[in-house]
């Protein structure tokens, strides 16, 4: 039988992801860091303040400058 290649591929181990990212705070702080490294920018006017919306599913940045 052949090795799945999939199967050994570098990277996190399910233990050091769940560790990482195992719960919902932990898994919107990464991508918030991911999608602003430096903080939030808005793509529009690259204002850097904003207003977070969280009476939904997952939160909404809103620019306080042009509420886009």
């Amino acid at each position: 039988m052949s090795m799945n290649l999939v199967q050994f591929q570098r990277g996190l181990s399910l233990p050091e992801f769940q560790r990482r990212f195992g719960t919902e705070p932990q898994c919107q702080a990464a991508l918030e860091k991911a999608r602003w490294p430096q903080g939030f920018r808005c793509p529009h006017c690259q204002h850097t303040a904003c207003y977070r919306i969280g009476n939904r599913t997952h939160p909404l940045f809103q620019c306080t400058q042009c509420r886009k």
